[in-house]
């Protein structure tokens, strides 16, 4: 569907006629620009669109099946750009993407967004409250959707690492560690780290070419349809999402070698287990082959007949148990 549909002139909304072609032909003539935004079109709702601003087949395909990761394409007359919008819930620890796909070409913007999350109303709307800003053509609309997105991240990575922290807390302490979901909720939290990761890490690229550092941008060759004076805007972008992959990268460490504490700690916890289950069975050993030995019903026994032999097995027994406990005991086995 069709969010909103607006010509831009000088950095402000001006009214025009409803059909894109019309639209486009106003904006033109007048030297600024049309933005279009839709929401998860059909097919032939986004067909009238692909005819009337020539979009390249490969990138309206792309836009319409979205799963794609983010990417850069420059066709002949436009330029295609899939950013992965990111939402966090911390009270379910889990990370939902979106998708945005801009296409930026002469005198026109195309967003399409698939998702619940990344709605452009806001950056639209700060756009317009920035006349000087917005009056930098399309071009202006690409990078403000991309400091939007990018911003974003920094507020994920900042509540990962919160959330982090309290798993972190809850591993090591003394009751929490040995938690038999504890495994679990570090892999799920592993898993959202990962999810996260498939949305910032490929976008340095693009982003490294559009603020003219990346490959594609050498000798001084930019990317079509965006200006020169935008690039040290999308420079700045880019080293937000730099400071943001870096953020990924130790997260994902710190849940490995979390992970790696964890199940060290649960083998310690078990090798404890294990010697103080073999401490108390040697110590019962010793009453079960005592007692075993003159449990045998035979009349011609050595010591069979002596009066104080029960005593004296007992006394033993007791004696051997006291000598097991305190060895076991002072090598910390029991």
């Amino acid at each position: 569907m069709i969010v909103d549909c607006a010509i831009y002139h000088d950095g402000h909304r001006t009214e025009g006629p409803e059909d894109f072609s019309d639209a486009l032909d106003t904006a033109r003539a007048a030297g600024g620009f049309v933005w279009i935004g839709l929401h998860e079109p059909s097919e032939k709702e986004f067909e009238h669109v692909t005819d009337e601003f020539g979009l390249h087949p490969l990138a309206v395909e792309d836009a319409l099946k979205a799963h794609q990761r983010p990417k850069l394409e420059v066709y002949d007359d436009s330029l295609f750009v899939v950013l992965k919008p990111v939402l966090y819930e911390p009270h379910s620890d889990t990370v939902s993407t979106g998708e945005i796909m801009v296409f930026v070409g002469d005198s026109f913007v195309v967003t399409v967004r698939h998702g619940d999350g990344g709605g452009l109303a806001a950056v639209r709307h700060r756009l317009e409250q920035e006349p000087e800003t917005l009056g930098r053509g399309p071009t202006s609309v690409l990078y403000a959707i991309s400091d939007s997105v990018v911003d974003h991240y920094l507020d994920v990575a900042t509540e990962l690492q919160t959330d982090l922290e309290e798993l972190e807390a809850e591993v090591f302490s003394p009751d929490g560690g040995g938690s038999r979901h504890t495994a679990s909720r570090i892999y799920n939290f592993k898993r959202q780290i990962t999810e996260f990761r498939r949305a910032t890490g490929p976008l340095a690229l693009p982003m490294s070419r559009l603020a003219g550092t990346g490959a594609g941008s050498t000798f001084g060759t930019g990317v079509p349809f965006v200006e020169d004076r935008a690039r040290p805007f999308f420079r700045d972008v880019s080293d937000h999402l730099t400071r943001v992959n870096e953020s990924v990268e130790n997260l994902d460490r710190l849940v490995s070698d979390i992970l790696s504490a964890h199940l060290a700690q649960i083998s310690v916890q078990q090798n404890d287990d294990m010697r103080k289950i073999s401490s108390w069975a040697a110590m019962a050993a010793i009453p079960t082959m005592l007692a075993g030995v003159y449990g045998m019903n035979f009349d011609h026994m050595p010591e069979l007949h002596w009066v104080w032999s029960y005593p004296a097995v007992i006394t033993v027994m007791a004696v051997m148990e006291v000598l097991l406990y305190r060895l076991f005991k002072r090598r910390g086995w029991l």
